[in-house]
């Protein structure tokens, strides 16, 4: 009975989203539809995350190295981030604070794929080294994408309003995979009124939550009442539920700025 209702209020929530997509069809300027669309998403999102994840549009990402990634439609941090820069809604992240990333597409086809590939890539890619470690405590690690990591490894989500069929979907995007490893490829792709690619175990077709070297790629078509909200609902807190971050040292990104000068010393 609970799943039921989750239910109808999830169909109504894709109506809803239909509508207002429909809606910013009609805004004149390419920038204002994509932001209005992204917003759409975002409100979805902070809808069903966990409570402890927070999910920012309009945010650029940086590295304690000084790299930078490209501006991404909407990032899932912490939500003890320090507020770096936040300048008229834009904001500066640091990565170690980064739990993923969703790029939102309006017509999804293999150019747009690709850019969106390529920005998780690049994302998940960047160095999460800023940490203080807790005296005392055994070192919490998770394991994705074929690895363990000493840290919570960005995950990357696309999510589109319109696509080609999702079978061709799945062959671009299963190409653009194959000459890669899994810690690039994105964790699933999401079209509303059609389905979502997802990766599993091609012998007993179980779904993962990220993919793993030998995984298949799985076309799961959408219920045509229900729609994708379900179960991209689940699938976000199977992957965010248990998101975690060591206390993030803001030292590193000071580099070799000043932070005063040693001019006297007491003894006691």
């Amino acid at each position: 009975m609970t799943a039921e209702k989750l239910g109808k209020i999830l169909r109504s929530v894709a109506k809803r989203m239909h509508a207002d997509f429909e809606q910013s069809q009609s805004f004149n300027h390419n920038g204002e539809a994509g932001t209005s669309r992204e917003l759409l998403v975002q409100q979805f999102l902070s809808g069903y995350l966990p409570a402890h994840v927070e999910a920012a549009h309009n945010a650029e990402v940086i590295a304690a190295n000084g790299e930078v990634s490209p501006q991404s439609d909407i990032i899932l941090i912490d939500r003890g981030t320090p507020p770096f820069t936040s300048l008229q809604g834009f904001r500066i992240i640091p990565n170690e604070c980064v739990y993923g990333m969703i790029e939102v597409k309006t017509n999804l086809d293999a150019t747009q794929l690709t850019d969106a590939c390529g920005k998780i890539s690049k994302l998940r890619r960047m160095p999460k080294t800023a940490y203080r470690p807790i005296s005392g405590v055994i070192p919490r690690t998770t394991t994705a994408y074929g690895t363990k990591h000493n840290y919570f490894p960005t995950s990357g989500m696309i999510v589109a309003f319109k696509s080609l069929h999702l079978g061709t979907i799945g062959n671009h995007l299963a190409k653009w995979c194959q000459s890669r490893n899994p810690s690039e490829w994105p964790d699933s792709v999401w079209v509303i009124g059609k389905g979502h690619l997802q990766w599993g175990d091609p012998r007993t077709g179980a779904l993962f939550r990220s993919p793993t070297p030998g995984a298949s790629l799985f076309q799961i078509d959408a219920d045509p009442d229900q729609d994708i909200l379900l179960p991209l609902a689940i699938h976000l807190n199977i992957h965010f539920s248990d998101a975690w971050m060591n206390p993030l040292d803001l030292l590193p990104y000071s580099g070799a700025t000043p932070l005063g000068k040693s001019c006297r010393t007491w003894t006691i």
